[in-house]
């Protein structure tokens, strides 16, 4: 029986619109298992290169200059990757984008593991390998719509997605620092490549990822009338990277100004509690207001809490307002995917997932960046406040076209199509 078949009715699910449903779902556990699998990879890899190109003879400076480049060509390639996905199918084209990569990052493991590699070498290896990351994250997303068709089970399936996601980011770095104690970083980096290609292989052999065979030719992606509900969802989650790239650099500023490095993590803990928080209440939550008219006030609460932060007059509180800024981080990166999904042709749904995605990555890097250039020359406050002025022009933008639009009807069908080359 196709996964399609088989997954809960709509009256079903409306009734049970919990996670647990989700879960439940003929196929689900296992296609969400092998996509944690491989994306456990991403969350160890930066971390463990790094130490690996450091430890082979390479200053810190090489060592972020190799990280940079490979989170360039990973982040904005990202795209064209996931429109071959849509072209052939994620059982064509997952697996050599796979095997290319965890292949790569092999070489990078041997080329690392005595000191003495050459900076070129291991500069080069670093680069191919970013640029044959595996879109495992869109692809997911991808094979959730498919998995389910019921819009509530897919905002909580989206919800957990996220929250998943970004628990493995935090967790990536743990299980390198565990195998630190028994082996060097270059093992760590070899780690990464075996679990990348054991959950890509795992994820194309499930009944979903079968199904899905492309569209055979170019997506252009394109619908009459453009993509501005695509547009939107790439800059709410661009500001909402944005935001958070800047405040770890900043909640780092405001605990050594006041003497106290060592409560960084426990802020920061608070931010991924908050997050976790937050997305898990937002997916139970069945809402009557579509998603274009909440992605406006989830980055207006992401924007608000951020410059309250810097009003923080000590640590703890410092510590409730960032984990109250968690609490619309997840949320608005949900429903910037959702947004993203309505809005894309159905044969480039992985390409829009992917540009949401390239866009938050590519805003936190931009906001460490740019917080890094300031913190010292302005005061934190007013620092914390520019850091939140993306996302307070993202939802104020927003907020215009549902307005503009009338919040309560249906996009208008010019207002639907993906115009994915944005």
């Amino acid at each position: 029986m196709s996964s399609q078949s088989s997954p809960p009715s709509s009256s079903r699910s409306s009734h049970t619109p919990s996670y647990a449903a989700v879960l439940r779902t003929p196929h689900a556990r296992r296609t969400f298992g092998a996509a944690l699998l491989g994306r456990l990879s991403y969350g160890m890899v930066p971390l463990a290169m790094m130490l690996a190109v450091r430890d082979s003879g390479g200053s810190y400076a090489v060592a972020g200059t190799v990280l940079a480049l490979f989170g360039l060509t990973s982040v904005f390639l990202s795209p064209t990757r996931a429109a071959l996905v849509d072209r052939y199918g994620p059982r064509r084209a997952l697996p050599p984008m796979a095997a290319l990569y965890a292949g790569l990052l092999a070489l990078v493991a041997c080329a690392t593991w005595r000191p003495g590699a050459p900076p070129v070498l291991t500069g080069a290896l670093v680069v191919a390998a970013g640029a044959c990351t595996p879109p495992l994250g869109p692809v997911m997303r991808t094979l959730w719509r498919r998995l389910l068709p019921d819009r509530a089970l897919l905002q909580r399936a989206y919800s957990l997605d996220t929250v998943a996601e970004e628990l493995l980011f935090v967790s990536g770095p743990l299980l390198v620092g565990l195998l630190l104690t028994v082996a060097g970083p270059a093992a760590a980096v070899a780690a990464g490549a075996g679990l990348v290609l054991a959950g890509t292989l795992a994820l194309v052999s499930t009944p979903v990822a079968r199904e899905v065979d492309g569209t055979g030719s170019a997506v252009s992606g394109e619908r009459p009338g453009g993509g501005g509900a695509l547009r939107r969802a790439v800059l709410a989650s661009a500001a909402t990277g944005l935001a958070l790239g800047a405040l770890d650099l900043m909640v780092v500023a405001f605990a050594e100004a006041r003497g106290q490095a060592g409560a960084v993590a426990w802020i920061l803990a608070a931010l991924s509690a908050g997050s976790a928080v937050g997305g898990l209440a937002y997916g139970a939550v069945t809402w009557s207001a579509p998603n274009r008219a909440r992605l406006p006030l989830l980055a207006a609460g992401l924007g608000l809490a951020l410059a309250g932060a810097g009003l923080a007059p000590n640590l703890p509180a410092l510590a409730a307002a960032v984990a109250l800024a968690g609490l619309f981080v997840s949320p608005a990166v949900t429903t910037a995917y959702l947004l993203a999904d309505e809005a894309a042709a159905p044969q480039a749904r992985t390409r829009a997932g992917a540009w949401v995605n390239t866009a938050f990555n590519a805003g936190s890097a931009g906001g460490t960046a740019t917080v890094g250039l300031l913190v010292g020359r302005l005061p934190l406050p007013l620092c914390f406040a520019l850091a939140a002025a993306p996302a307070l022009f993202s939802a104020a933008a927003g907020a215009r076209r549902v307005r503009d639009f009338g919040g309560g009807r249906s996009l208008r069908k010019s207002d639907t199509g993906a115009d994915l080359g944005l």
